[in-house]
């Protein structure tokens, strides 16, 4: 895994977000090397203090886990300091046509800064809130692969995916004006959406389990593709995911 002095000038090296709490760093970014890709795990720190810029990376990924322990929210921390330190970065980035995935937390994140649906920062159109079933959720999920027209889906579109989830906050609400276009829908056994419970752990509505942003560059989804792909997983179908994201990355 490459690190983030040897790799911060290198423009096609994809960029995994620390901050405190976040858990899946590692993993994230192995995810991304094992589909032929560079990352580099970048902290926060750094970019607030001036250290890093999001521009020294092709793409963008804020992993899971519990940022600043989700207090106030789950991710609304994390999305406050992007906002008031980083809005007009974030803004520069997505407008040069630069990738961003957040996973599980990061999708709370990204949902909570406004990128997520509606893909514009600092307005809030949409948010993830407490399960259904009023407890976190760790289990095994399958998706079906929606047809958005972006890069992060194609090849893909009608699949099913079997990966996990593990939130306790992962059901989308969303204002009047929100622009929700679903990337991955839980399913039942029968591969139809659903919104019942255990299928759809967070009893999110119409079965959404991740959107894209109306570019198609922002991605969100609760369960986590970097947790299903190795054989020894149980599942690689998180593989493909990462596989569209260096490939989109290397061309641009």
């Amino acid at each position: 895994m490459a690190n983030l002095q040897s790799e911060i000038r290198n423009p096609k090296c994809i960029g995994v977000l620390y901050a405190p709490g976040i858990n899946c760093h590692q993993e994230t970014a192995f995810a991304v090397e094992y589909a032929g890709g560079r990352s580099a795990i970048v902290a926060l720190h750094d970019l607030l203090e001036g250290n890093a810029h999001l521009s020294d990376y092709a793409g963008l990924i804020i992993p899971g886990g519990f940022s600043y322990g989700d207090h106030l929210a789950a991710g609304r921390v994390l999305a406050v300091h992007l906002i008031a330190r980083l809005s007009e970065e974030l803004r520069a980035f997505v407008a040069a046509g630069r990738p961003v995935l957040g996973i599980c937390n990061g999708d709370q994140v990204l949902m909570e800064t406004g990128l997520l649906p509606n893909g514009t920062v600092a307005e809030r159109a949409g948010a993830l809130t407490q399960n259904r079933s009023a407890r976190f959720e760790s289990r095994w999920v399958r998706l079906r692969v929606q047809p958005t027209g972006s890069f992060w889906t194609r090849g893909l579109e009608g699949s099913l995916l079997r990966v996990p989830v593990a939130h306790g906050e992962g059901r989308l609400v969303r204002s009047p004006n929100a622009v929700v276009t679903p990337a991955f829908l839980y399913v039942d056994d029968d591969g139809a959406a659903t919104e019942a419970y255990p299928n759809n752990p967070a009893g999110s509505p119409g079965g959404i389990a991740g959107v894209v942003d109306p570019s198609g560059l922002v991605l969100g989804l609760m369960p986590h593709p970097e947790r299903a792909l190795l054989p020894a997983h149980g599942s690689e179908d998180g593989l493909a995911l990462f596989r569209n994201l260096v490939r989109y990355c290397a061309e641009i």
